[in-house]
C-alpha cells in the first residue's frame, strides 16, 4: 500500500509540474539508430553437468542421453554397450542463447541464457558444458561454458511445496567467448541512414534541420523512420560522433494505451479531447439477511420459530450528476478534468472507451 502511495504522489508532481507545452529535446542518440548496426541472435544446444538429482529423467528425455553418449565417444570414452545402465538425473540438456553486439571483436566476452530442453526441474549449481553457439547462417560465432546462476529457488516437502522465479533458467554473465567477429565498416560508406526507433515525419524533419545548421546541408528525410547523411568529403567517424550528441525534440502522435487487466492508463501529452458531457454512476443493490427468533406466550404449549427478516437497500448512484468535460488543451487538463468527475482509474477506462466511441477523443485508443 505504501508503494501504491509513493507511485500514486510521484505521478500526482509529474502532472502539477509546470510546462510551457514543448518536449524536452534529447540528444538523436537515443531516439534513432545507424542502419546497419545491431546485434545478432545466437543459439547453441548443450548440456548442463553437477545437477543435485534435478536433471533430466532417462525415460522422458532421450535426447539428453544420446548427447551425452556422443559427447564421451568423442572423449574417448566409449559406454555404447552400457547405455541401459546410464542414468541422466545430475545432466539437463539445454539451450542456450545470447546476444551478440556490434563491433564484438574475437575474444570479447558477452552474457548467455540457459534454459532446460528436457524434464529437469532445476539448473541451480549447475554448470555448462563448452557449446557451440550459431547465428541464422550457421556459422558459429561463440562458444559459452560456465558456472550457472539463478535468482530462483524451488523447494517441497510431503504436502507442500514452494517456487520462486523460474529455476529451469538461469544465467552465465560473461560467460561466452566470441570466436568470429561481425565485420561492419562504417568509413568507407558515402551514405548513413539514421533510423529512428519511433517513426514520425515531424520527428525526422526536426532531426534533419538541427544536422543541417550544425554540419552543412548533409541529411534529408527519406521516410518518416529514416534520416540519410550523404557524407561527401566528411570523415564518417567525427561526422557521427557531432550527430549523436545534437539535441532534437521529438514529436510523438496522440496515443491513449489501457491496459484493462491492470487498470493501468498512459496517455501521451498531445492527446486532446473535444467538449462532452458525462453522467457516470454505478447501481448497487445489498442484500442482508437476518433471521428473527419467535418465542410462545408461556404455558402455550407454543414452539420457538424462527421467522425469516431480509432487509434490501437499492444504491442508484443519484448523488453523481451530469458533468461537463470542457476541451482540454493539455494532458494535465485532461486529467484533470477526468478526476474532477471523480472517478476511479477503472472507471476512467470506460469513460474514455466512451469518449472515443463518440468521437470526443482526438487520439488512438490502444486497449491491451
Amino acid at each position: 500500500m505504501r508503494t501504491l502511495c509513493l507511485l500514486a504522489l510521484f505521478i500526482m508532481t509529474l502532472l502539477a509540474w509546470p510546462r510551457d507545452g514543448r518536449a524536452e529535446a534529447v540528444r538523436i542518440k537515443d531516439i534513432a539508430d545507424v542502419e546497419g548496426v545491431r546485434s545478432n541472435q545466437l543459439i547453441g544446444y548443450g548440456l548442463v553437468v553437477g545437477l543435485n538429482g534435478t536433471g533430466d529423467r532417462l525415460n522422458n528425455s532421450l535426447f539428453t542421453r544420446e548427447s551425452l553418449i556422443s559427447m564421451l565417444e568423442r572423449l574417448g570414452v566409449n559406454i555404447r554397450d552400457q547405455e541401459a545402465k546410464l542414468q541422466t538425473r545430475d545432466i539437463a540438456a539445454v539451450m542456450v542463447t545470447a546476444e551478440l553486439p556490434a563491433f564484438s571483436h574475437d575474444g570479447s566476452r558477452i552474457d548467455v541464457v540457459v534454459s532446460a530442453t528436457g524434464d529437469a526441474t532445476d539448473l541451480s549449481g549447475g554448470t555448462l558444458l563448452v557449446t557451440p553457439m550459431m547465428a541464422a547462417d550457421g556459422d558459429v560465432y561463440a562458444v559459452a561454458q560456465g558456472q550457472m546462476v539463478s535468482s530462483a529457488f524451488a523447494a517441497k516437502g510431503a504436502a507442500s511445496s514452494i517456487t520462486r522465479n523460474i529455476p529451469t533458467s538461469a544465467h552465465i554473465a560473461n560467460g561466452g567467448m566470441v570466436e568470429k567477429e561481425v565485420a561492419v565498416d562504417l568509413s568507407t560508406r558515402n551514405t548513413l541512414r539514421l533510423s529512428l526507433r519511433n517513426p514520425d515525419l515531424t520527428t525526422a524533419e526536426r532531426m534533419a534541420t538541427v544536422i543541417n545548421a550544425s554540419l552543412g546541408p548533409i541529411a534529408h528525410v527519406t521516410d518518416p523512420r529514416t534520416v540519410t547523411l550523404s557524407m561527401g568529403g566528411h570523415d564518417v567517424m567525427s561526422t557521427l560522433e557531432r550527430v549523436e550528441d545534437l539535441l532534437v525534440e521529438p514529436d510523438t502522435p496522440a496515443t491513449v494505451v489501457i491496459d484493462e487487466a491492470s487498470g493501468t492508463i498512459v496517455m501521451g501529452d498531445n492527446v486532446r479531447i473535444s467538449t462532452v458531457a458525462i453522467a457516470q454512476g454505478n447501481l448497487t443493490i445489498q442484500v442482508t439477511d437476518a433471521p428473527v427468533a419467535s418465542q410462545p406466550g408461556p404455558f402455550s404449549n407454543g414452539t420457538t420459530a424462527v421467522l425469516p427478516r431480509t432487509t434490501i437497500k437499492v444504491d442508484t448512484g443519484a448523488t453523481k450528476r451530469l458533468g461537463i468535460l470542457n476541451e482540454g488543451p493539455s494532458l494535465r487538463d485532461l486529467v484533470g478534468g477526468l478526476n474532477s468527475l471523480g472517478v476511479g482509474p477503472r472507471d476512467m477506462i470506460s469513460i474514455l472507451q466512451t469518449i472515443k466511441a463518440a468521437g470526443a477523443l482526438q487520439a488512438d485508443l490502444v486497449v491491451r
